[in-house]
């Protein structure tokens, strides 16, 4: 859900350059949950590690620059890009959701309002045991 006054922009081109926000495997997968069946907010290509330890989420490049939510990372790629291949970027990992079967990134202002309500889910489960 994304709170009042916070605009959602659609990206339309394929995101080579894009940051990668780091979180957690099950705040990510609850996030990606959200972010599918919202209405209008899409998610874009997301990457897991082999651990299956964390998530990824390819956001517009510049992200990191004022990323700033607990409990996850942004990693900038200054320029760098990123072969969005079939192959994942990142040794070590596969995708989630691949290239092609999603959009071209996840809108910063949407997963950070996904990655908040997940963080919320999580607690309330974990405090009913």
């Amino acid at each position: 859900m994304v709170e009042a006054g916070m605009e959602i922009s659609r990206i339309s081109e394929p995101c080579s350059a894009c940051d990668v926000v780091t979180v957690p495997t099950r705040q990510g997968l609850e996030a990606v949950d959200i972010l599918r069946r919202g209405a209008g907010e899409a998610v874009g290509p997301v990457l897991h590690d082999d651990g299956c330890d964390t998530l990824g989420f390819l956001v517009p490049p510049g992200t990191a620059a004022a990323w700033d939510v607990p409990g996850s990372t942004c990693t900038g790629t200054d320029g760098r890009g990123l072969d969005l291949n079939p192959e994942p970027p990142v040794e070590g990992s596969d995708w989630l959701l691949p290239p092609g079967e999603a959009d071209p990134a996840t809108d910063p202002v949407v997963l950070r309002a996904a990655l908040g309500e997940a963080a919320r889910l999580i607690e309330a489960a974990d405090n009913c045991r």
